[in-house]
């Protein structure tokens, strides 16, 4: 009678144990499912970074500009429009984002000081220069 016993309680033993086995392994799928659209929302949500300084240089067939800021060179992908605005030596500053390792352009200022000191010098070439009044 005890070894029947024994015997049972033995069988519910492994019973219980393939149940709980069997149950994690269902869970399991179920947990990576909701764990790969996060993953997503994560590549949508971009941060967007900022930089200002100066354009190093403008590489035409790449379609990028290296602009250089007070942390460093960053090397920035941007459409014909801006490449075509952007000259090296010219003041930006540009918002990008970064995916797969490559930056991406969202877009790209001239810096505002130097296109006030530019008009200022076109007002001056303008206007003629005024003898001074004798008195």
């Amino acid at each position: 009678m005890k070894k029947i016993i024994a015997l049972i309680v033995a069988v519910l033993f492994v019973f219980a144990v393939a149940s709980v086995s069997f149950a994690a392994d269902k869970a399991a799928p179920a947990a990576e499912k909701k764990a790969e659209p996060a993953k997503a929302e994560k590549k949508v949500a971009a941060k967007v970074v900022q930089i200002t300084g100066e354009v190093a240089a403008v590489d035409a067939a790449a379609k990028t500009i290296t602009v250089k800021g007070k942390k460093g060179d960053v090397v920035i992908t941007v459409d014909d429009k801006t490449l075509a605005d952007v000259k090296a030596g010219d003041k930006v500053t540009a918002k990008y984002t970064t995916a797969d390792g490559k930056n991406t352009a969202k877009s790209v200022k001239k810096a505002a000081a130097e296109k006030k000191a530019e008009k200022k010098a076109e007002t001056k070439k303008a206007e003629p220069a005024k003898p001074a009044e004798k008195k």
